[in-house]
């Protein structure tokens, strides 16, 4: 140490701050890494073999002008270890981060190395055999204390120079120059998300590589200004200011490697370039953070009591009372983080009154109001994500129960998600890299997944800033986006129920009334008129017939009446399964309502519908119930006779279809895109419900063809 009380500090400080950020790094390295794979371990090793040289080197600037000490002379034999490793060390994990290395094997990708490369590698081994067993072997370099004194009779000297000292800057230059050649012209990635991980990293380490290069590039300054130009003169004096000089060189020196270690641990933080994780984590960068403002407190202050040569008492007091304190800020940091995420989840959390929704009498509003999806999107695409841009669109059996969310507001969504894209999807997917061309500018799709499978996607824009989103931020969003959809999907479901169930009821009623009515206005009458009519007939056939004619007509009526109610079918669907009840129901109910009809059931769907669980058959039947009526009632044109033919197709194409299709007039633009009347819908929303889907198509004047699909409910049964 060279006494003067900020010179000192700075550099006690800065040295301490080093041991303590890489440590930390190495160590969070190894202990979240996904897996613990030879360049993980190596780049774990690196930083730990960094802290170990910065231990060295706070120990022999804390032996202050003691020169003779044996511990002094120690320290500077440990210390030279790791910086001998170091250069090597550095230049592997650049080429293996580079993918120049196998992460499997341990040994180089022959395809992928460069011969330029591999020969530099091969040097670099070379150079650092030679040098590490000249260190251990032959000890070239002084003393520290012979060091200080200008004694150099035991090293091998060129020009004045230890000629270890003279060969060592070559060593690290050739090694840090190969590293950054290395990032300059990387290879493929073979994990996910890695080259998008790299591309972004890379200029940090570059920055981290240039860093070490002018540290390298300074000390051989250093060593030729010290070795070739010492001051003439008075011997005491001029080794006072050489101190002086060096120890300013030193500070530089390490202020250049803790910038270093910055850099380096921005690109591991944020990015997350040596663990293997596909996506950063926020709580990671925010850690580091918290680990720097440590390191630089405590620094600060061992220092300052250092250079001040306080009592060691006091020294253990003022850090005690350092670590208190910061470990109280950690606390209230915390609770700090934790209030404000509780304020970015609070509107998915916020009730919204569903059940007022639902219970809201039909005729408040023409149409009921739905329920609010957009203030949490919008809170998740703001306060959460801080996207420029999203997209949550609903796909397979719920995206007829839900619109697609756009932001921000105003910006039109894309209708579907490409086949192409949705092909890429696992249920390991975090998030599908995107083309922003084609895909409406945005950059990441999120799959958004529940029991039945595929239920929509999360399309993100960039972020804003730039920045990747974290694996937390992705966690939340997928998570949000699966709940907003599955809770619009069961308010829908449940609306469109209690609608129909309202409708229902109201027809339920007015039937009743109808029935009262007829038979209370019309056919009462009727029968008692044909009773009068008997009664004052004297025999003559004329009053007869009428009464024959008017009870015929009154038959007629109620025979209708009875036609149009419903027949209960369920013991039907029981005994004669799914194609026998539809078979029988064109039979019994729809005798003449079709000219021709035509089967088409392949004999794996026929096995296929026998194996429905009670429920799905019943709501299938209904459903082609409901489709068959419908032909039946709105495929002939009114005052026509062209003959109507109807086609049932039955088989299985990725789960199971059922295709009914006649040949009618088809319906108008309005009709199709409405799904059909209010019974489809009823049955589309069941469907759903039971994981199928109805999908109507037509075309006017040439066919409609309505298609029950049951892909996810046969995939399961499968399995």
């Amino acid at each position: 140490m060279t006494g003067n009380l900020f010179l000192d500090w700075a550099t006690m400080a800065v040295s301490l701050a080093n041991v303590v950020m890489q440590l930390w790094l190495g160590l969070t390295i190894l202990l979240n890494a996904e897996r613990r794979t030879w360049g993980v371990w190596l780049s774990s090793a690196g930083l730990l073999l960094g802290a170990a040289f910065f231990v060295s080197h706070s120990a022999i600037l804390g032996y202050g002008p003691d020169l003779f000490s044996t511990s002094l002379n120690l320290w500077w034999q440990i210390g030279w270890l790791p910086v001998l490793a170091l250069p090597l060390v550095w230049y592997v994990i650049m080429l293996w981060y580079a993918g120049y290395w196998n992460d499997s094997t341990g040994v180089p990708a022959s395809s992928w190395l460069p011969s330029s490369q591999r020969g530099a590698f091969l040097g670099a081994i070379l150079a650092f055999v030679g040098l590490a067993g000249w260190f251990l072997l032959a000890k070239p370099l002084p003393s520290f204390t012979d060091l200080a004194l200008f004694r150099f009779t035991t090293a091998p000297l060129l020009g004045g120079i230890p000629l270890f000292l003279l060969l060592f800057p070559f060593y690290i230059i050739f090694c840090i120059g190969h590293s950054i050649r290395a990032l300059r012209h990387p290879a493929g990635s073979e994990r996910w998300m890695g080259d998008e991980a790299r591309r972004r990293a890379i200029p940090w380490l570059q920055a981290t590589s240039v860093m070490l290069l002018l540290v390298c590039l300074l000390v051989s300054a250093v060593i030729v200004w010290v070795f070739l130009f010492p001051p003439p003169g008075r011997v005491g004096v001029n080794l006072t200011s050489l101190s002086y000089a060096v120890a300013w060189f030193d500070m530089v020196i390490a202020g250049l490697i803790a910038i270093a270690v910055i850099l380096l641990g921005q690109a591991v933080v944020a990015y997350e370039i040596f663990t293997g994780k596909a996506l950063p984590r926020g709580e990671l960068q925010r850690q580091w953070f918290n680990t720097v403002v440590l390191a630089t407190g405590f620094g600060a202050v061992v220092g300052w009591s250092y250079a001040r040569h306080t009592s060691p008492i006091h020294t253990l007091l003022l850090t005690t009372l350092l670590m208190t304190l910061f470990f109280a800020l950690l606390i209230w940091r915390s609770f700090r983080w934790r209030d404000h995420y509780l304020r970015q989840l609070r509107p998915f959390v916020t009730s919204q009154r569903l059940y007022e929704h639902l219970l809201s009498p039909a005729h408040t509003s023409p149409s009921p109001p739905e329920v609010d999806s957009l203030t949490p999107f919008r809170a998740l695409c703001t306060d959460i994500l801080n996207a420029e841009r999203a997209f949550l669109i609903p796909l397979g059996s719920l995206a007829p129960l839900m619109r697609p969310l756009a932001y921000p507001p105003g910006t039109a969504p894309p209708a579907v998600v490409t086949p192409e894209i949705i092909a890429q999807f696992r249920l390991e997917t975090i998030c599908l890299r995107l083309e922003p061309a084609r895909s409406h500018g945005t950059h990441w799709a999120i799959p958004l997944w529940s029991e039945r499978g595929l239920v929509g996607a999360l399309l993100l824009g960039p972020k804003r800033g730039g920045s990747l989103y974290t694996q937390e931020e992705i966690e939340i969003a997928r998570a949000s986006g699966e709940r907003l959809i599955d809770t619009q999907a069961s308010v829908e479901i449940a609306r469109r129920l209690m609608t129909l169930q309202r409708q229902r009821l109201a027809q339920s009623q007015l039937l009743d009334r109808q029935t009262r009515r007829v038979l209370h206005d019309d056919i009462l009458p009727q029968l008692h008129t044909a009773l009068l009519s008997l009664s004052a007939q004297a025999g003559s056939n004329g009053a007869t017939a009428q009464a024959i004619e008017q009870l015929t007509a009154a038959h007629r009526q109620i025979s209708n009446l009875l036609r149009d109610m419903p027949k209960s079918t369920l013991p039907t669907l029981d005994r004669l399964g799914l194609i026998g009840a539809l078979r029988q129901l064109l039979l019994d109910e729809l005798p003449y309502a079709f000219d021709s009809v035509t089967w088409q059931v392949g004999p794996e769907a026929e096995v296929a519908t026998r194996q429905l669980p009670p429920l799905t058959a019943e709501v299938v039947f209904y459903a082609a119930r409901e489709a068959l009526r419908n032909a039946a009632r709105h495929g002939r044109a009114k005052e026509s006779s062209q003959p109507l033919g109807l086609t049932i197709t039955i088989g299985l194409n990725n789960g199971l279809a059922i295709a009914i299709e006649d040949d009618g007039v088809g319906l108008d633009g309005a009709y199709a895109s409405s799904g059909s009347g209010q019974g489809l819908a009823l049955h589309s929303t069941m469907l759903a419900i039971v994981g199928g889907e109805l999908i109507v198509e037509s075309v006017a004047g040439e066919y409609t063809r309505v298609i029950l699909s049951l892909q996810e409910i046969m995939a399961n049964s499968e399995h």
